[in-house]
């Protein structure tokens, strides 16, 4: 794993580091992917890990006044789906984002980490490079921005050097006249990998296509332009006849690979499809179908909280534990002198001595580590230990409260939804998060909370009427106060 662990206070510090460190050091910020690469030994050489998480102001989505959607380093998934400006500007963006993982890797994972990651497989790259964006790197030598369709050379590989920081993500706002969205396929309906995705955004006047961007991920070791499919549907009128030929052509764009997801003529036969399904639903003027009108979080309204720690003690730099971590563990202040390298999980379990929370995949696929993290649900598993400093954490251990166990836990009981109960506590963690963010969910928010944890036992029905049961009990107990 690393060696020294840095939190990091200002942008300037990122860059002094990079620039001494070079590609021995690399950026966390949701760490989603970097966790399980230097695990698997995917990322070798890496000595520095250069926090940023805490760093004002990259987290912030927002419109400029010549048109531009800025997003910030730190925005995470789950913050492009609550935008306002992303999901009316620039919806196949959120439609993507909404795709990636569950709940609890949307709250860590970062759009400009997932575009730096390079996978073409990863859903936001293939709706931004029909959107036309671009990154803005900086380093010590100065800024520069690179348009993203130029970014990516290779499977993986991208022009970005080791000096440079991915600072704002510059999307053109869709205009009036445009419309557009974000099509995957998996094979599952939720923590799926793409086998094919695709992104179509058309400009139309009247019933007229003026302009049309086609890009399928998933497909090739970069994004693919389907510059055929786009150029053929230029002038023409959405009908049925037009959309099959267009997506005919999209297809024979493909040069697709052979892999353990599915085969190249699979892939080849699922972009005629994609971008078929995508045409049809924007002819009928439908791409928002399926989207959720109030999509859950598993976070409180007020994503990053600090903790009770003053700001001045978390940046600090964390060298071969000379420095202590300090962080707040259900209520109750902990400090930890041998933890930096390792995970929140093995922190929780072998320092703190909270066994509740599980190791089930330790690869952010279970939902078994699941615990809440200055007040969202996240996956211990992918979260390195030196993120508690300073931090607010929950685990199951601090659900019950005053010798009373909390209404979901209960409710657990009450309908026999545990089994062997390996996987409880993170379904506990999951339901507790979201009958705090929505109070009495309705049962497809239900659904969505739990995406991110998995059974083996059962088949989730006791689960959900456990949850349903516990919002009516606290619904109850609201109304009697």
């Amino acid at each position: 794993m690393w060696k020294t662990y840095l939190n990091a206070t200002t942008i300037d510090e990122v860059l002094q580091v990079l620039s001494s460190q070079g590609s021995a050091a690399r950026i966390v910020a949701g760490a989603t992917d970097l966790i399980l690469e230097m695990e698997r030994g995917v990322r070798t050489g890496i000595e520095t890990l250069v926090d940023i998480t805490r760093l004002p102001g990259l987290s912030q989505v927002y419109q400029d006044e010549m048109g531009l959607i800025h997003i910030g380093a730190l925005t995470t998934h789950n913050d492009c789906v609550a935008s306002s400006d992303v999901v009316e500007r620039a919806f196949p963006l959120a439609q993507a984002a909404w795709e990636v993982g569950a709940p609890q890797i949307r709250n860590r994972g970062t759009v400009a980490g997932n575009l730096i990651t390079a996978s073409p497989a990863n859903d936001t790259i293939t709706p931004l490079v029909a959107l036309g964006a671009s990154l803005v790197l900086r380093s010590l030598r100065g800024k520069r921005v690179v348009p993203l369709r130029e970014f990516y050379t290779g499977m993986r590989k991208t022009v970005m050097q080791p000096d440079e920081m991915l600072v704002d993500i510059l999307v053109p706002a869709m205009k009036p006249a445009e419309r557009g969205m974000f099509i995957k396929i998996g094979l599952r309906r939720a923590q799926a990998i793409s086998i094919v995705n695709a992104a179509v955004v058309l400009r139309l006047e009247g019933e007229h296509v003026t302009r049309a961007a086609i890009t399928l991920g998933a497909v090739a070791p970069t994004i693919v332009h389907a510059v055929s499919a786009e150029e053929y549907l230029v002038g023409k009128i959405l009908d049925e006849a037009v959309i099959e030929q267009a997506a005919r052509l999209a297809m024979e764009s493909a040069r697709p690979i052979d892999d353990v997801r599915g085969s190249a003529a699979y892939r080849m036969e699922m972009v005629r499809v994609a971008v078929l399904r995508a045409l049809r639903l924007l002819a009928q003027g439908q791409e928002r179908l399926g989207f959720p009108n109030q999509p859950v979080f598993l976070r409180k309204s007020q994503r990053k909280a600090t903790g009770k720690l003053e700001p001045a003690r978390w940046s600090l730099t964390a060298s071969g534990g000379q420095a202590p971590i300090l962080t707040h563990i259900n209520g109750k202040e902990y400090t930890f002198h041998n933890a930096y390298q390792k995970t929140l999980l093995a922190l929780l379990r072998e320092e703190a001595g909270l066994i509740g929370t599980k190791e089930g995949c330790a690869e952010g696929e279970c939902g078994a580590c699941t615990v809440i993290l200055d007040g969202m649900a996240v996956m211990s598993c992918l979260v390195p230990a030196p993120r508690a400093h300073g931090a607010e954490i929950l685990t199951v251990e601090g659900l019950a409260r005053d010798g009373q166990l909390h209404p979901v836990q209960q409710a657990f009981v009450d309908e026999g939804a545990v089994q062997c109960g390996y996987c409880t506590p993170g379904f506990l963690m999951s339901a507790a998060a979201l009958l705090e963010e929505k109070g009495q969910p309705t049962g497809e928010q239900i659904k969505q909370a739990i995406t991110g944890n998995l059974c083996r036992c059962t088949g989730y029905y006791k689960i959900v009427s456990a949850i349903e049961k516990a919002s009516k009990t606290l619904a109850g107990e609201g109304a009697r106060r």
